[in-house]
């Protein structure tokens, strides 16, 4: 039922769900329908909501509820991370990880290892945690801990690419688009595929990265879906080619889309900044 992309219809959804929850006396089924509510609240960035949401769950959890407390921990870890407070999502992750290993809910133990990746510092740490979730989801015989590979393997890249090590990244990000096809899905294939590119014209590689990015931005449109980090690699490869005119409108494209996302890094800024001077847009 979880829609990602579109997290207010989802909270709609699992409410309309939640009186027959409660009224079935199946607490457990009740309090973890109640830590997706919060995290739909969480992906609206409605922090407030989420928090008293999970208050609640807190406040009804008993001690037999491993699942419900497993995900509980994560969805407060994870409004907390988006909220910067990074010690406290961390020490909400570190128990989620215990609870789930110690009860083998290996999908969660393998998601609070990924979100452990995320958050954790420095990038050595973090992927040491990225890779101990693979280890764990491998190890795992939870088809549901194993579909977390494909984003743990972008992960991993992204943390590898961070560090410099373009060459390794690249060789993750391959591994990824595998994954992610057998999965099936248009949407993460094309942004494992962005990644691929991105790797390219990190190595220099900036027609062969310029000519994935182009393919994809054709497949974004025709799926309307533009995608803003797209037209800014396709206007970064242009200009990296000397071709500045082309370039011009994919990174005011980019800053267009961009700008208007919520979840574009708020310490990006100067990133930003970039595309719209490239784009010749004037100051909003």
């Amino acid at each position: 039922m979880w829609d990602y992309d579109r997290p207010a219809e989802t909270e709609a959804r699992f409410r309309d769900l939640l009186p027959a929850a409660q009224a079935s006396g199946d607490r457990d089924y009740h309090l973890q329908l109640l830590t997706q509510v919060a995290r739909a609240q969480g992906l609206q960035r409605n922090y407030d909501g989420a928090h008293a949401t999970l208050d609640h769950v807190r406040d009804l959890m008993a001690d037999g509820l491993a699942t419900v407390r497993a995900r509980y921990l994560l969805e407060r870890g994870r409004c907390f991370n988006d909220q910067g407070n990074s010690g406290q999502a961390r020490a909400c992750f570190v128990e989620a990880w215990e609870v789930a290993r110690e009860r083998r809910l290996d999908d969660y133990a393998v998601d609070a290892a990924h979100m452990m990746g995320i958050v954790e510092k420095p990038a050595e740490a973090a992927l040491e945690w990225n890779l101990r979730a693979v280890e764990y989801a491998k190890g795992s015989g939870n088809p549901a801990a194993g579909r977390w590979l494909a984003s743990l393997q972008n992960n991993i890249g992204w943390t590898l690419f961070g560090m410099g090590r373009h060459d390794e990244a690249l060789g993750v990000f391959e591994d990824a688009v595998a994954l992610r096809r057998e999965q099936g899905r248009p949407g993460p294939i094309r942004i494992a595929r962005y990644a691929v590119a991105r790797a390219h014209r990190a190595l220099g590689r900036v027609r062969e990265a310029l000519a994935e990015q182009e393919a994809l931005q054709r497949e974004c449109e025709l799926a309307r879906e533009p995608d803003g980090y797209v037209h800014e690699e396709v206007g970064e490869c242009l200009l990296a080619l000397g071709r500045a005119a082309e370039a011009r409108p994919h990174f005011a494209r980019a800053y267009e889309l961009l700008s208007k996302d919520p979840w574009f890094p708020a310490e990006e800024r100067a990133r930003l900044e970039r595309m719209r001077e490239l784009g010749g847009r004037s100051e909003d």
